[in-house]
This record gives structure tokens, C-alpha cells and sequence, in this order.
């Protein structure tokens, strides 16, 4: 597939529910969000049907997100159907970390390749303050238990509020060094205000270059994380939905004021 600025679309990020385990103070308010009905949220032979038919138009990567994905019951389920769907390449997860002890070696059975972890800081106190109340030993528990468990290239999604040169940020990055990990900074995103930069050591908000398109848990197909058009699956059907969603992919991200971080994935 290829969109009107000729970019090749070839990634696909699958939101699987807006629930969370956490509550990041970059992502939601203390309180949390409305949580969409379950009946809202698609089955899992639901978003099997929109990957393997994405998968058919050219979709060769795939990325399951959140909310935080593994906190969805019956998750293991679900990668077993998309690790075995051919033209998958490239099939990772991204996760806080906090469940990842309990869930990489089943996840790697499963076929999962790899996956990416928050860390935003090495401090524990103050990880609890930006998660307010998340547990930083059990993340590192996770990085461990997903290194042995050989998702590779583990990668480490670092907020930050400036630069990455932040001494948090830096510290994160030793921390990589040292453990043999990819360390990746994203500057703090507003939806609302448009405001993103590209990702360091990443391709995120790399506009000239984006080849993804995103899917919510309630079935929205999503050419752009900073745009508000979206396309349902359950209204047009899943191919409509993915071609209209590829041609009217924004030649860069501007504001999204319908949708949020923890509903589309980031």
C-alpha cells in the first residue's frame, strides 16, 4: 500500500484495550479515563480478521499496544493467532513492564519476537511518583525475565521532558548500556497542542517517512496519531476501512482532540 505522498504503509500498531495497570502522568489524569463498554472492544477473531486481511494489502509489521496490553485477559491467545498468520515479519509488544516477569517466557512461546519497555527514570521513588504507584523493581524483573526469554532487541521507551540529556534520561541510558538493551527517548507529546519530534534512536514522528497505520480497541483505523481522522471496521468493513485510512493519511501530523495515548497506542 502506498498513500498520496508515495509512503509505503507496511506497519500496523493493534491497540487492544484502553485498560492500564498504571497511571503515567504524560498519559492520563490521576482518576484515570471512561473506559470504553466492553461490548465496544473488538474479539480477538476481530482484530485476527483486520491483521491477516492488513496483512493481504501489504502490512508486514506488527505492534500490539495499549492501554497495556497484557493486562487483556487471554493475550497469550491472541499472539498465538497472529504469530502464525503469514507475511508477519516483524511482530512486537509494547509494555510497561510491570506484568512482563509473569508473562515473557509464554509470550516468546506464543511466537511473540520482541518488545519494548517504559522507563522513564532508574529512581524508584521517583518512578512511583510519574506512575503513580507502579512498582520499578517489578519492571526490571521484566527486562530480565524478556532478555532470557530472547524477545530481541529488547528496547526501552525513555519520556522525556526536554532533552536526553536529562539526568534521568541519561541514567536510563547506562542502564541500557550496561544490560545490553536499546535505549529509545520520546519527548513528552501533547495530542491536543500538535507538539512531537521524532523519536531518538527511533522512527516515531519521522512524518516524511511514516509507513504506519493504527487500529483502537473499539476498531478505529487511524492513519496518524496527531490527526482526528479515523475509520471504523464495524461501519465500512475492515478493507474499506484500511484503504481510506491509507489515502487520506496526513502528509504530516497536526492536533487530535478525539482521541488519547492510552485508547490509541502512542
Amino acid at each position: 500500500m502506498y498513500d498520496r505522498f508515495n509512503r509505503r504503509i507496511t506497519y500496523l500498531r493493534v491497540s487492544i484495550t484502553d485498560r492500564c495497570n498504571l497511571r503515567c502522568t504524560y498519559c492520563m489524569p490521576a482518576e484515570g479515563v471512561r473506559l470504553m463498554e466492553h461490548n465496544d472492544i473488538l474479539s480477538f477473531e476481530e482484530i485476527e480478521e483486520v491483521i491477516r486481511t492488513a496483512v493481504t494489502m501489504g502490512i508486514t509489521k506488527v505492534r500490539i499496544t495499549g492501554g497495556e496490553p497484557l493486562v487483556r485477559k487471554g493475550v497469550l491467545s491472541l499472539v498465538e493467532k497472529i504469530a502464525v498468520i503469514p507475511g508477519i515479519s516483524d511482530f512486537g509488544l509494547t509494555t510497561n513492564g510491570i506484568l512482563l516477569s509473569e508473562f515473557a517466557f509464554k509470550l516468546a512461546g506464543a511466537g511473540l519476537h520482541r518488545i519494548n519497555i517504559s522507563l522513564d527514570t532508574l529512581d524508584p521513588e521517583k518512578y512511583k511518583t510519574i506512575t503513580r504507584g507502579g512498582d520499578i523493581q517489578k519492571v526490571f524483573e521484566g527486562i530480565e525475565a524478556a532478555k532470557l526469554a530472547e524477545l530481541t532487541p529488547v528496547k526501552i521507551n525513555c519520556v522525556v521532558r526536554n532533552s536526553s540529556d536529562e539526568p534521568d534520561a541519561q541514567a536510563v541510558q547506562e542502564y541500557c548500556r550496561e544490560k545490553g538493551l536499546e535505549a529509545r527517548f520520546i519527548h513528552e507529546m501533547s495530542l491536543a497542542d500538535g507538539c512531537f519530534t521524532i523519536v531518538e534512536n527511533g522512527h516515531g514522528g519521522d512524518c516524511a517517512n511514516c509507513n504506519r497505520l493504527r487500529i483502537t480497541a473499539n476498531g478505529m483505523i487511524r492513519p496518524c496519531l496527531f490527526s482526528n481522522v479515523q475509520f471504523s471496521i464495524r461501519e465500512l468493513g475492515i478493507r474499506e476501512a484500511l484503504e481510506k485510512a491509507v489515502e487520506l493519511k496526513p502528509e504530516k501530523g497536526s492536533i487530535n482532540v478525539n482521541g488519547g495515548f492510552h485508547n490509541i497506542g502512542g
